[in-house]
């Protein structure tokens, strides 16, 4: 019984996986993401190594998920994988902005068409204060 138990289990978890694996990899390609990070940061020529990396970065965090590894650095380093940490979600939000086209259709909500960039840098100040918050005093 508990054999049947721990293979519907694996079976379950592997399932789950595929389907969120899918709908990462249904997300990035669909709204073209790797090519507009590229053609953001300007490394059009480098898109095979985005790819790499999303591919790589999944497989060897999930392992080291699994694994219950904790990498520990020393605070350079740390300091340093932040900047690129954000750099990536920075480039990754950009993209996604670019696809969805929010920032003019929010500015037109908002009726502020000729203030863009004033809502631009609110919401970019806005996240960087908020994170800062939440790492520097921990307020979730």
């Amino acid at each position: 019984m508990a054999l049947l138990h721990n293979l519907l289990l694996i079976f379950i978890s592997f399932a789950g996986g595929i389907a969120v694996g899918s709908g990462f990899v249904a997300f990035i390609t669909v709204l073209d993401i790797v090519p507009r990070m590229a053609r953001f940061s300007r490394s059009p020529k480098a898109i095979h190594r985005y790819e790499y990396a999303f591919v790589w970065g999944a497989l060897v965090f999930t392992w080291l998920d699994f694994r219950d590894i904790s990498l520990a650095f020393p605070v350079e380093v740390t300091i340093l994988l932040g900047i690129l940490a954000g750099c990536f979600v920075g480039f990754l939000a950009g993209a996604l902005t670019e696809v969805v086209n929010v920032l003019p259709i929010l500015s037109k909500r908002l009726r502020m068409e000729r203030h863009v960039v004033t809502l631009l840098m609110a919401m970019v100040f806005g996240k960087v204060i908020g994170s800062l918050l939440q790492w520097i005093i921990g307020i979730p």
